[in-house]
């Protein structure tokens, strides 16, 4: 028997912990159904390389064929970890833009615009250039500059304002538009993910249990109160008991499907797989959105200072592995993805509508695909798209996966900006600075000139960039399914905190703002609401 049980020890689901736990009269009990996040390549920053080609740590799910793609499924990578997502991704620290959040308090959830929500980023952060209008220190989640940058991100930021753009010192201060290099959730040379930052600190807490390789199979009522949870640990299966309130953060893409698994969701489609229906709640599972992505790789054989397979590859990552071990320093405390922008599709935007990562190698099937030789690579994502997918229960067995649909392209609209993103991308890549690397573009993508042929390169292509939300979406109407305090709709002692929540997408990377609904959900709760 605990107070609040908290399904998922992701970024929300550690932040929840860690607060909730700061009262020593509060019992907290934490179900993560991943391992302890102990492996070296979880806190050495270039260790992510590792993890996405042996799927360690990783649901790996996939999604139903995307017509939008050509028929092919799309990858969707989740962490299974302590940590959650937070110990397996790119390590880049960003809000998105303020008119993001005033677009949510705006479609009816008073608390939630960015003059509310900025206090609870400050709040979780550590900024190591220290403390300003739009930063903080003091918090759990150290942010940083790069300990050991390479050469190459300063390269790529020239190249974009030779093309033009605005160089951007801080893409979280005043305005987001520009290019610049991205600040990271590091500490000391090491990843900083929302375990390590909040959940490690705490773990010495008598009133905290932590589980970890234990799924969660359903959520268990008396009458139309959430009392407690059903795990399901090897092949045993035994009740957790919830005082006050269970708090589902398994993600955007298993928090709504353990809805569906309790009763909760759109009563048809529960009756499809034989499950009683406890709460008619239609929205559950829809509005699935993610930002969209194709990549454009560049083969720069003779720069070997690039990441790649090559013997000379090998013999600076075995000395960058020795200076790592020694001083948590040197090329290994990369998170590849160290420099990027904001730019518009066209003049006419009110605002960025399109993101880069430029990669320090060459990124090829969400680097699952081994490639040798050196070069670099570019993502543009659409940073917000209209296409709403859904998720829905492929079987009611609990730990069989769900079918994700994002709907890709599914408005026409959503293509059209990737085409002129593309194109821009292209050019920024073709600027002096970058040109002076003389790399070639991997064919796959050099024969596409015309817009019909970008178009079809980027169907075969494109893929996401590990931000799916919406799937529980906030909001006051018959189609959302928690409200402003996030306190599941036509339920009592059931909250939803994680990144499907989101209205709509956010523009840019999803972490630090998952973390920041952790910190605002745990006031919330702390203060009766």
């Amino acid at each position: 028997m605990f107070d609040y049980i908290i399904v998922g020890g992701g970024s929300a689901g550690c932040v929840l912990a860690a607060r909730l736990s700061e009262d020593r009269d509060t019992s907290v009990c934490l179900v993560e159904a991943g391992p302890p996040d102990k492996s070296v390549l979880i806190h050495c920053p270039a260790g992510l390389a590792v993890l996405a080609k042996n799927g360690q740590a990783n649901w790996g799910f996939e999604t139903v064929p995307q017509p939008g793609l050509g028929g092919r499924r799309g990858y969707q990578p989740r962490g299974k970890v302590l940590g959650g997502s937070s110990s397996v991704n790119a390590m880049i620290y960003l809000r998105g833009q303020r008119e993001d959040y005033d677009g949510w308090a705006a479609a009816g959830n008073p608390g939630w615009g960015w003059a509310d929500v900025l206090p609870h980023f400050l709040k979780a952060e550590h900024n190591e250039r220290g403390a300003d209008a739009f930063h903080a220190t003091g918090g759990p989640l150290n942010v940083m500059d790069l300990r050991s940058p390479s050469r190459f991100g300063p390269v790529f930021v020239r190249a974009g304002e030779q093309a033009g753009h605005p160089v951007n010192p801080d893409f979280n201060g005043a305005r987001q538009e520009g290019v610049g290099l991205y600040q990271v959730t590091h500490k000391n040379g090491e990843r900083c993910s929302a375990a390590k930052a909040y959940l490690t600190p705490a773990l010495g807490r008598p009133n905290l249990q932590v589980l970890t390789g234990v799924q969660a199979t359903r959520v268990l009522f008396e009458g139309r109160r959430a009392t407690g949870v059903e795990i399901q640990e090897g092949g045993a299966r035994r009740t957790l008991q919830a005082r006050r309130e269970v708090l589902l953060s398994a993600g955007a893409l298993q928090s709504p499907q353990l809805l569906m698994l309790s009763g909760i969701g759109p009563g048809a489609e529960l009756q499809r797989h034989g499950i009683e229906v406890r709460h008619d709640l239609p929205g559950v599972g829809q509005h699935l959105h993610d930002h969209v992505d194709v990549v454009q790789v560049v083969d720069a054989p003779h720069v070997t200072d690039l990441f790649g397979l090559s013997l000379s590859g090998a013999w600076q990552v075995l000395q960058g592995i020795w200076e790592w071990r020694q001083w948590r320093r040197g090329m290994l405390t990369t998170n590849f993805a160290e420099a990027g922008g904001f730019i518009r599709s066209q003049p006419g935007e009110a605002r960025p509508d399109l993101q880069l990562h430029f990669v320090i190698g060459k990124l090829i099937d969400h680097g699952r695909k081994t490639v040798f030789g050196h070069g670099y690579s570019c993502h543009v994502c659409l940073l917000q798209p209209k296409s709403r997918g859904r998720l829905t229960l492929a079987s009611a067995d609990p730990l069989a996966a769900p079918a994700i649909d994002p709907a890709f392209f599914a408005e026409r609209d959503d293509l059209e900006r990737l085409v002129r993103g593309f194109k821009l991308m292209r050019g920024i890549l073709a600027q002096p600075a970058l040109a002076g690397l003389r790399g070639r573009e991997l064919p796959a993508s050099a024969g596409a000139v015309t817009d019909e042929q970008i178009e079809a390169f980027i169907r075969g292509h494109a893929d996401t960039i590990y931000h799916p939300v919406g799937t529980c979406r906030m909001g006051p109407g018959e189609r959302d399914v928690v409200d402003a305090a996030l306190r599941v709709h036509g339920v009592e002692g059931l909250r939803v905190v994680d990144a499907s929540i989101m209205p709509t997408i956010v523009s840019g990377n999803t972490n630090a703002p998952v973390i920041m609904i952790g910190e605002k959900a745990a006031d919330l709760i702390r203060a009766g609401r």
